[in-house]
């Protein structure tokens, strides 16, 4: 990884970044997951994630216009609960939640390819192809910024024009009728499934908040960052909302359900036969190549702001180059671990789990802490604090019923998170600490 780089990306850059990490997973991992949920309320569920997301972007978008940096959660964090354990375990809980991101899309990415030799989401051969996507994202990254922010212009517009083409054309051969996607009768599912798929439809939209960990090197932060916020949102909501109603009229829920990981190749199927099958598959590989990359790059950069404010444990186990390059090791060696640990369900519900939880630490503390100092109005932090804890408490309530293990494995990481954080801060003397100046933030940035 290049060093820091001020004004390295453009209002262009970053918006192709959120929706390189948005759509590199959404699309085509989690709207089969929707579907299971929200039943023929599904293309609802997905446009009422990105409403709840964009009360939540409030919060950000506040934040980042009042301190971009390179760090971006990992600052808001500070900025709210000065440099102790509610931000060090808030932090680590999003960067998890990206990792897991990584992981999700690395296991789409080899479940998407395999459609082309008529192999199974089970196969040996999609954890392997994942794991080769993420070596290919860490040589990526360490050609640096530059080479980032080329890739992400030309991707995004490949895949978005990709995806459009496809949903299109399915409408258009449906006579644009949008069959399952949309209700014709009183739900099947349960309320609280309902409830529930929200939360996986959020993780499908958080890839916004990869903007703010890279708002030190967008040109013009100060506007740009809340700008490519609210472009990303926006972009990927219509996306996502014309895919899903192609994909609910070329197949029934059952048949979405049972094809939940791979479900755009398999609508893609009766309509456009081998040609549609492997134009579908082409574009997942591009969306789901790009959304790693950019995962990575904005995790390790909020990674590294942590290590510089000395709120994780770090070493270098004898490697060389700074801080940033360490981190990058570290994360691709994790998403590579939990590629070949889990499929695709539990990935998405862990990361679904995290994230929620630190978006909540996220709201209180500007409605605590930052109102008055970055002009947030309360009404509009409070509802989207409501919102992700009815969300979250949903969501774990019907996974609880069906993958007990992966909410015990979750609450687990959450316990051992949150009280190895503070013993490390104890040992360290960094717990009560007050905040570091912006200039000594902003230095350590530029140095790393």
């Amino acid at each position: 990884m290049s060093q820091y780089e001020k004004n390295s990306l453009s209002l262009g850059n970053a918006v192709a970044m959120g929706t390189g990490v948005m759509i590199g997973a959404a699309i085509f991992a989690l709207l089969g997951q929707i579907a299971e949920l929200a039943g023929e309320y599904f293309a609802l569920a997905v446009v009422m994630g990105g409403v709840i997301s964009g009360f939540s972007a409030y919060s950000y978008i506040k934040m980042a216009h009042a301190y971009p940096s390179a760090g971006g959660i990992a600052m808001f964090l500070q900025k709210a609960y000065g440099k102790g354990t509610i931000t060090a375990f808030a932090a680590l809980l999003m960067a998890f939640s990206m990792v897991l991101n990584e992981s999700l899309v690395a296991r789409t990415f080899g479940t998407y390819t395999m459609q082309l030799f008529n192999g199974s989401e089970n196969s040996f051969w999609v954890p392997v192809l994942g794991v080769g996507l993420l070596v290919a994202a860490f040589v990526v990254n360490i050609l640096g910024n530059e080479v980032i922010g080329k890739t992400a212009m030309t991707t995004a517009t490949i895949k978005i024009g990709g995806i459009l083409i496809f949903a299109i054309g399915a409408l258009w051969a449906a006579d644009f009728s949008v069959g399952s996607a949309m209700p014709s009768e009183a739900p099947e599912n349960s309320f609280t499934k309902y409830i529930a798929s929200l939360a996986l439809a959020i993780l499908a939209y958080k890839g916004f908040t990869t903007i703010t960990n890279s708002g030190g090197e967008i040109k013009e932060p100060h506007k740009n960052v809340g700008r490519a916020i609210v472009w990303s949102l926006v972009i990927c909501g219509a996306v996502y909302f014309i895919t899903a109603l192609a994909v609910g009229s070329n197949l029934e829920i059952p048949q979405i359900i049972e094809a939940k990981d791979y479900a755009l190749a398999e609508a893609a199927r009766p309509l456009y036969g081998d040609f549609g099958l492997w134009f579908t598959v082409g574009i997942a590989i591009v969306a789901t190549i790009t959304g790693v990359i950019f995962s990575v790059f904005a995790v390790s950069r909020m990674t590294a702001m942590l290590t510089n404010m000395k709120l994780i444990p770090h070493s270098n186990l004898g490697l060389p180059g700074n801080i940033q390059q360490h981190m990058l090791v570290y994360i691709v060696v994790l998403s590579i671990a939990l590629t070949i640990l889990f499929d695709l369900s539990g990935i998405a519900a862990m990361g679904a789990i995290f994230y929620l939880i630190m978006d909540i630490i996220i709201h209180v503390g500007v409605l605590r802490h930052m109102k008055e100092k970055v002009k947030a109005n309360p009404a509009i932090v409070i509802t989207a604090i409501v919102l992700d804890a009815v969300v979250l408490i949903g969501f774990v309530w019907v996974r609880a019923q069906t993958n007990l293990t992966v909410i015990i494995v979750s609450a687990g990481l959450i316990v051992v998170t949150f009280f190895g954080e503070k013993l490390f801060l104890k040992n360290t003397d960094q717990e009560g600490k007050l905040e570091d100046s912006d200039e000594d933030q902003n230095e350590k940035s530029n140095k790393n």
